[in-house]
């Protein structure tokens, strides 16, 4: 009977793999036809810095946002074909446009939202400046997007009637945020790097912590990566899932929509691994369960957790971002980035937003700390050791969000998180750690947003 059991799960192990195999090789392929949104976010970058102009010095200005920003985002806005641009991106290409006629061309379609028409309508007249007073207040609720209410103010008007100085304000905050804080990450990662191979130099740094105690077997992992994880997880549930949830949310608004059915896709996803992987620990002998539990979440002491999560989030940060930088240097922006990032940019919806921050930094990071750090990474280090068992999970980390362009910086995060995992032995600080990532990141679309 047991000859039989074994049998099975190695069959069922070897599908799993060719499955996850076809499935990843297409999701990867696939991820190089989304559109990045790196561009989205430089052009947004600039935005904040012509808002925030107004409120520099003349020569910090010149050196944060260059001479002439404006044409800028006029030159990356043309390279896109109108029909693929928002509403709002055509009202700023006309409003940085000169010429009427040519912003007739640009503005020529059909807006797919009223809201906009007004400025469409100033922008296309050429005596508003004969009443700047009434064209003034007809385009006042605009000031919530500041940089739209500046540029079609000034194509408009006159730069003298366009000037808020409360927005202005705020965006030199949110620039200093966007533009110091990375670099700051930075050069404190560089110092905790170099303190820390010192350390190991001299021989000073800490014993690493035998985290070899947790029997998986190759077959085991199999099951739990690509039987659980993927085939059921990604492939199966979603059949059922999907249609469900769309009920759910039927009638709801677009951002809205896509938040919860990502919430719902995002727990139903987790049901298999964690259930195979319980059942996988019910296998194990109790009495050789080592201290803090077989996963060694090990939360307690919480300080300590804390401190370690961000130490290890600074230290990853110069490398990932190096690894970007090259990456666009030797082949271009690859596309494929997540789309939850477009969604966080781009809704203003409060509610949708909170899910996804639960889903982002709350569910997600604690469920793939679970899964990659806490059973791959510990029964990879029974088998290949301590830096393999970092290098392999951290890939299959970076292959399971399949997305070519995210893969080199979401590998280094891997590896990042396997190294703390390793070092300190509980797994508490590397989600911690993620939840951390994520958060930034999530901020940093906020403050684009």
């Amino acid at each position: 009977m047991r000859q039989k059991t074994i049998k099975w799960k190695i069959i069922a192990a070897v599908i799993s793999v060719l499955i996850t195999a076809l499935i990843w090789q297409k999701g990867l392929q696939d991820s190089l036809d989304r559109p990045s949104v790196a561009p989205k976010l430089s052009l947004k970058q600039q935005e904040v810095s012509i808002v925030a102009s107004s409120s520099l010095p003349e020569k910090i200005r010149t050196f944060l946002i260059g001479e002439n920003p404006e044409l800028t985002i006029k030159d990356t806005l043309k390279k896109y074909p109108l029909n693929e641009i928002t509403d709002r991106e055509r009202l700023v290409l006309a409003s940085i446009t000169k010429s009427i006629d040519a912003r007739a061309e640009i503005l020529k379609e059909p807006f797919k939202n009223d809201y906009f028409l007004p400025i469409k309508k100033f922008l296309l007249e050429e005596s508003t400046f004969t009443k700047p007073i009434e064209t003034l207040n007809s385009i006042e609720k605009y000031k919530s997007d500041p940089f739209l209410y500046r540029v079609s103010c000034k194509a408009i008007l006159s730069q003298e009637y366009c000037f808020d100085n409360k927005s202005s304000r705020y965006a030199v905050l949110k620039l200093f945020l966007l533009q110091f804080f990375p670099v700051f990450a930075t050069f404190v990662g560089l110092i905790l790097v170099i303190r820390q191979a010192w350390l190991l130099f001299r021989k000073k740094t800490k014993k690493v912590v035998d985290i070899s105690l947790f029997p998986l077997t190759t077959v085991d992992m199999i099951l739990l990566i690509s039987g659980g994880f993927v085939v059921l997880g990604e492939i199966i549930l979603p059949t059922i899932v999907v249609p469900l949830s769309s009920l759910l949310t039927k009638g709801l608004s677009g951002p809205l929509d896509s938040s919860i059915k990502i919430f719902i896709g995002y727990v139903s996803m987790t049901i298999p691994p964690l259930f195979i992987l319980k059942r996988q620990i019910n296998t194990f002998q109790s009495s050789d369960e080592p201290l803090g539990g077989w996963l060694q979440w090990k939360i307690k002491p919480l300080n300590s957790a804390l401190i370690s999560a961000i130490k290890g989030w600074f230290m990853v940060m110069p490398f990932v971002l190096f690894s970007g930088w090259l990456i666009t240097v030797l082949f271009g922006d690859q596309g494929g980035s997540n789309p939850l990032l477009d969604l966080v940019l781009n809704s203003k919806d409060k509610t949708a937003l909170i899910i996804l921050l639960i889903t982002t930094i709350g569910l997600a990071p604690f469920f793939e700390e679970l899964i990659f750090r806490g059973a791959l990474l510990p029964a990879l280090y029974n088998k290949v050791g301590n830096s393999w068992s970092i290098i392999i999970s951290a890939l299959v980390f970076a292959l399971a969000h399949l997305s070519i362009g995210e893969l080199p910086a979401l590998f280094v995060l891997g590896v990042g998180l396997g190294v703390l995992r390793v070092n300190s032995g509980r797994l508490f600080p590397c989600a911690l750690m993620h939840s951390l990532w994520n958060a930034i990141t999530f901020a940093n679309l906020l403050l684009l947003a």
